[in-house]
């Protein structure tokens, strides 16, 4: 019984993992695009009203994973407020303001899509050929057992992303990325996964040098 229990619980463990996840589904860069250490980097992440926490938590951690490769990043809701670049602001102040704080670069990151959908998980009638040494009614019987296993409904809730840099000095986008996160257990969790992949790509893209 407890090799069972043992089982059960791992297989409930493999499934949650593969259930949510946090993939990079496209990027792009240009020849030029490099992230200078002795120049500030502003995150600046949109998200709806309801997703403040989770607008933070992004910003925070994108921060912090830069500061480790050791670039001067911020948080633009710690630096200048929630309300700083609002609809009212027009690009001319909302230059002058990151300028005026010595910014060179604005990274953001904005939640494109929160969507719940439903998807049919068929039965596993391919998951693998059985085992078939031995015998014809051990062949058999596994391929039928696979055969008409039914299949499921589950429903995953997915949240698209994407993130730009801009450099404030050349006024143009260097860099883009989107990512999707499926069924993330919690916003600190989504956030720091997040924030990991984005800084992962930078590297394989050459934003960030190697030290």
């Amino acid at each position: 019984m407890k090799k069972i229990g043992l089982f059960i619980m791992s297989a409930g463990l493999l499934l949650l993992a593969a259930c949510s996840s946090t993939k990079l589904t496209s990027s792009w860069k240009t020849n030029d695009a490099t992230l200078q250490r002795d120049k500030k980097i502003v995150v600046m992440a949109l998200a709806p009203q309801r997703e403040n926490q989770l607008r933070a938590l992004m910003e925070d951690n994108l921060a912090a994973e830069l500061k480790k490769e050791g670039f001067n990043a911020v948080s633009a809701l710690r630096e200048y407020g929630p309300d700083a670049f609002g609809d009212k602001t027009d690009e001319k102040t909302a230059l002058r303001k990151l300028r005026n704080n010595n910014a060179s670069q604005v990274l953001t990151v904005v939640l494109l899509n929160k969507a719940r959908e439903r998807d049919f998980v068929p039965g596993p009638m391919y998951g693998g050929y059985p085992y078939y040494y031995g015998g014809f009614w051990p062949y058999y019987s596994r391929w039928y057992g696979n055969m008409y296993q039914p299949g499921y409904y589950q429903s995953n809730t997915k949240y698209s992303w994407q993130s730009n840099l801009y450099d404030l000095d050349q006024r143009k986008l260097i860099y883009s990325a989107q990512t999707q996160s499926v069924d993330p257990p919690t916003a600190v969790r989504q956030a720091y996964l997040y924030a990991k992949q984005i800084v992962k790509d930078m590297t394989k893209q050459q934003l960030i040098a190697k030290n």
